[in-house]
């Protein structure tokens, strides 16, 4: 670990583990934590704990994954290598495969105005507006579509896709989302035209003065537009307006990077994202 870094490397730890406590439990598996979503929603993972003295064993790998398949959980599992470089040959010798993404923060002196990376608006999502249950539709069809397609390559997949990909809403669901957004721990945004509708789509979730960008997405027919750049630049300003001082994000690859290059991040260490083989291509 570069020791330059070790102060954000403990922040990010700290900002990991926060995230699911408002709506997840906490269970330890020796050196692992695995958060269980109480309720509907997005499955969380399992990664090192806080006060773990020692680095994560196969033991305990093995009991949390018995435990996410006991209670029909993806066998998911999140750490920092740099802060917990063991743990990479262990998942590996679990038969794990571990997807190895650039962790890039953000260099606030760098970041450009969204305004001159594309030409289509970019909005941010408003908790009362009369229509923020259509928007997070929107938000999570479009990215439902662009992950499907991964990478930045343009394809043929584009708003016909999105609009078969949109889904109602759970109320509970929608509930999480629009109270997460009015105080301030998430932020949504949403890109397009008038005429093709929301074309890419991002979110940021915060705790306190720290926030990870994430979800950052396009259509394939609209990439290389600037879009996702623009996503992305717009939901660093509304951080650093909020008062966050350190915005992160970890890129799905090298080429994907890239793009968050242009935007003021720098890769600072390595989030490893482990799942059964099957699972990572």
């Amino acid at each position: 670990m570069d020791p330059r870094h070790k102060h954000v490397f403990d922040r990010l730890e700290h900002f990991y583990d926060a995230v699911p406590r408002d709506v997840a439990g906490a269970e330890e598996h020796g050196g692992l934590v695995l958060f269980v979503r109480e309720g509907a929603g997005w499955p969380f993972y399992a990664r090192p704990r806080l006060d773990a003295t020692e680095a994560p064993s196969l033991a305990d790998v093995t009991s949390a994954r018995e435990r996410q398949r006991k209670l029909g959980l993806p066998e998911a599992f999140e750490w920092v290598h740099e802060t917990t470089p063991d743990l990479l040959a262990v998942a590996r010798s679990a038969g794990l495969a571990v997807l190895e993404a650039p962790l890039m923060v953000l260099d606030p002196t760098a970041l450009p105005d969204p305004a001159t990376l594309t030409d289509a608006a970019v909005r941010v999502l408003a908790a009362d507006s009369p229509g923020f249950a259509a928007d997070v539709a929107a938000r999570r069809a479009v990215a439902a579509v662009s992950f499907a397609a991964p990478g930045t390559a343009p394809g043929p997949a584009g708003p016909a896709e999105r609009d078969a990909a949109v889904t109602e809403l759970e109320l509970a669901a929608l509930d999480e989302e629009r109270t997460r957004i009015a105080d301030g721990r998430r932020i949504s945004v949403l890109a397009g035209t008038p005429t093709e509708g929301a074309l890419a789509s991002g979110m940021a979730m915060r705790v306190g003065d720290v926030a990870e960008i994430a979800g950052v997405a396009t259509l394939p027919s609209a990439r290389r537009r600037g879009l996702g750049a623009a996503v992305t630049a717009t939901l660093a300003r509304e951080l650093l307006a909020a008062g966050t001082d350190l915005v992160f994000l970890s890129a799905g690859s090298e080429e994907i990077a890239r793009v968050y290059l242009r935007v003021g991040f720098r890769r600072i260490g390595t989030a490893c994202i482990a799942e059964p083989a099957a699972l990572i291509p």
